[in-house]
């Protein structure tokens, strides 16, 4: 298949994922007061519980779902993703109790894969100079969706209630499931372009590589920064808000900026690091991300803390598109899967610890000691990687 059309089908895909997503996420606590009856002072303790469950299963699922996509193939595993997705969706919009909403996200947690399996298919589809305008397009694409999603999903509350909104997403992933089935071809066997030199790779050989080793580390704190807000952030907007008219719509609009602004960067931030070197926009990134997060914790109003909101996806558009590019520049081409499984499976440690510490900060020390945390989080990676890799420009170690 040309390249182009791949990046055009999985944008398409990566789209109705993200949009379904964050059509409900950001939703889930003024869902369990409002839908499942969790008393206003245990919301932030049960949030967290509902958001890490997810990622308890998706940790120990995403490798061996790398492992098979490289020996079995990639498009089956993006199918089952899809399909499994679609109907844990679907449970979604049927709980009655917060215990049985948390049962529901541990069933994401062993469908989640398919925004590694789509990774891994783009990154042996494009070619080495397009490889960070491709993976910036994605993450684009992502962030896009996660600005019509809360939008979308402020007024499907309004109008019928949370639970349409899960019956929605529901239907989406179902017709990304048939997007694989009818229009996706599995990529080429890379093992009989590599004459087989990488077949007995194994996934301590790649942890033995500092490089990926640290950048694994990296998608762990990355991630766990992002996730410490988001059990919160839909709480902390409302108060902030006041006692106004449409409050998910506005909740939403406000969530929706720096999805909009990360579309719109994220391209950018992918030609910089084809240009610049990835891991020295990833350090940039990283840190301006870092300055953006303590400037966010200082608003007291609503709209300077949208600005603020606008600015933050500016700045970390840019870690996911590097991230992801490094770590396919430095990878075989039939390990592919499991490499994004290695990660993403850092990710989910890094979503199953931020819920929870953003969860306790928030009731311990109030909810704008979140975004210092953060802050100081993200100036360590920065500094750390600075310091790592100021002076050389690794090679892949696999050619």
């Amino acid at each position: 298949m040309n390249w182009k059309v791949v990046l055009a089908i999985l944008t398409c895909n990566i789209l109705f994922m993200s949009f379904s997503y964050t059509m409900l996420i950001p939703f889930l606590p003024i869902y369990l007061t409002d839908e499942l009856g969790v008393l206003p002072g245990d919301v932030h303790l049960w949030s967290g519980i509902v958001f890490s469950s997810t990622f308890l299963v998706s940790t120990i699922m995403a490798p061996i779902w790398g492992k098979l996509a490289d020996a079995h193939g990639k498009k089956p595993m993006a199918i089952r993703s899809c399909l499994f997705l679609s109907l844990s969706y679907f449970c979604g919009g049927l709980v009655t109790s917060p215990e049985q909403l948390t049962l529901m996200r541990l069933l994401q947690g062993f469908a989640y894969g398919l925004w590694p399996m789509d990774l891994a298919i783009m990154t042996l589809y494009a070619p080495e100079d397009k490889l960070g305008f491709c993976l910036g397009t994605m993450q684009g694409v992502m962030t896009a969706g996660s600005v019509l999603g809360p939008l979308f999903g402020g007024i499907l509350s309004d109008l019928f209630g949370m639970r349409f909104s899960f019956f929605i997403a529901a239907f989406f992933l179902f017709i990304n499931g048939l997007m694989f089935i009818f229009f996706i071809k599995e990529p080429p066997d890379p093992e009989k372009d590599e004459a087989g030199k990488t077949r007995h790779l194994s996934q301590l050989d790649v942890l033995r590589q500092p490089l990926l080793r640290n950048m694994l580390v990296c998608g762990a704190l990355i991630q766990m920064v992002i996730f410490i807000l988001q059990p919160v952030l839909s709480t902390y907007i409302t108060s902030l808000a006041g006692d106004i008219p449409n409050l998910a719509l506005t909740t939403g609009f406000v969530i929706s900026l720096s999805g909009v602004s990360g579309a719109i960067a994220a391209p950018l931030w992918g030609k910089a690091g084809q240009k610049k070197g990835f891991i020295r926009i990833l350090t940039v990134s990283i840190f301006v991300t870092a300055m953006g997060e303590a400037l966010q914790g200082l608003p007291n109003t609503l709209a300077a803390f949208s600005v603020t909101q606008f600015t933050i996806g500016l700045c970390f558009s840019g870690i996911n598109p590097a991230l992801n590019a490094i770590m396919a520049q430095h990878t075989p081409p039939d390990f592919k899967g499991r490499i994004y499984g290695l990660l993403f499976t850092a990710q989910q440690l890094g979503s199953m610890a931020g819920p929870l510490l953003g969860g306790a900060l928030a009731t311990w020390w109030g909810m704008k000691s979140i975004f210092f945390v953060m802050s100081a989080i993200l100036l360590a990676a920065s500094f750390w990687l600075y310091r790592t890799y100021h002076n050389e420009d690794p090679k892949p170690v696999w050619f």
